[in-house]
């Protein structure tokens, strides 16, 4: 069901099961498959985007021109996923049986694993995000890299496969960058924007996080 104040261009294909929130604009050659896929409020959906039966998506979210957007994925608010990017649901996909004599169903199954992203988060260009994985809030994934492993929140990560090499605001500058596993502990990180933080035992504590 498609909510009255959305907008979807002629050349999309939303199909049935679906459901738009207010103020949602689905672009041209967008192909959004039901059942059970929910696209909340204020969202954009760029141009030959993909999105499977079965994913929710977030209030305010911009996935930019070209996503793949596979079953079992949540996207929670305010998340950008920038042009280009690959989800996956499956670790060791195979085509067929292992006799090669019938296609495996595309439907889910015991192999399926799910992903979320956390509300605030930013997935780079072209950058390919695995499964069975939680990327934190208003974490960064650089450009092209490679998730293979759970993104806590606020960090900045890069590589194939990505590592963390920073920490970033809200806003989405830099607060601190570290070659170790960890971030060091800081008692105070100040952003540009007005925004405190603080580092503990590798977590990012907010110190006036907005109302």
């Amino acid at each position: 069901m498609t909510a009255a104040e959305a907008r979807v261009h002629p050349g999309a294909d939303v199909e049935p099961g679906v459901e738009l929130g207010a103020g949602t604009t689905i672009w041209s050659g967008v192909h959004v498959r039901g059942p059970g896929t929910v696209i909340g409020d204020e969202c954009i959906v760029g141009e030959k985007t993909y999105i499977a039966y079965g994913v929710r998506i977030g209030h305010r979210v911009k996935l930019n021109a070209f996503v793949y957007v596979c079953t079992a994925v949540t996207i929670e608010d305010g998340v950008l996923v920038g042009a280009g990017v690959r989800f996956t649901n499956d670790r060791y996909p195979r085509a067929t049986t292992p006799d090669l004599a019938r296609l495996r169903p595309s439907g889910p199954d015991e192999r399926t694993k799910p992903t979320r992203v956390g509300a605030g988060a930013t997935l780079g260009a072209g950058s390919v995000i695995g499964c069975d994985l939680e990327i934190g809030r208003f974490a960064m994934v650089g450009m092209g890299s490679v998730v293979t492993r759970n993104v806590a929140p606020f960090h900045l990560m890069v590589g194939q496969p990505a590592r963390a090499v920073g920490i970033v605001c809200r806003c989405g500058e830099p607060l601190l960058r570290f070659s170790g596993a960890v971030p060091p502990d800081r008692a105070g990180l100040a952003c540009r924007c007005g925004l405190r933080y603080a580092t503990e035992a590798g977590r990012v504590h907010e110190l006036d996080p907005p109302a």
